[in-house]
């Protein structure tokens, strides 16, 4: 499987709107782990969407690995690595992270 972003670059900018809609809605908190390594608190009513939103983006940046967890009745944790060679562009993912929940 390729390392490596397959998504056509005219739809690149509507993934990105979709990721600052979820973080716009959903999230609570970010927890920069390591580089490369990120966990996101998310409000657990949005979890088909943030899902479902990971599944696509891994189908198509296979450098991205996403897992999820609850650990609290109202809270899904987002757990999101990328090997180091692609840590900037998971970098530039919590980034945005952080601009929406400065934002809210």
């Amino acid at each position: 499987m390729p390392q490596a972003c397959t998504l056509p670059t005219a739809e690149q900018p509507l993934r990105v709107a979709e990721f600052d809609a979820l973080f716009a809605d959903a999230l609570l908190d970010v927890d920069r782990q390591e580089p490369g390594r990120v966990r996101l608190v998310l409000d657990r009513a949005a979890k088909e969407r943030a899902r479902t939103l990971a599944e696509r983006e891994t189908a198509c940046c296979s450098c991205f690995a996403f897992t999820f967890h609850a650990d609290e009745p109202e809270r899904l944790l987002l757990d999101i690595s990328a090997p180091a060679e692609h840590a900037t562009v998971a970098e530039a993912l919590v980034a945005r992270a952080e601009t929406a929940r400065a934002g809210s």
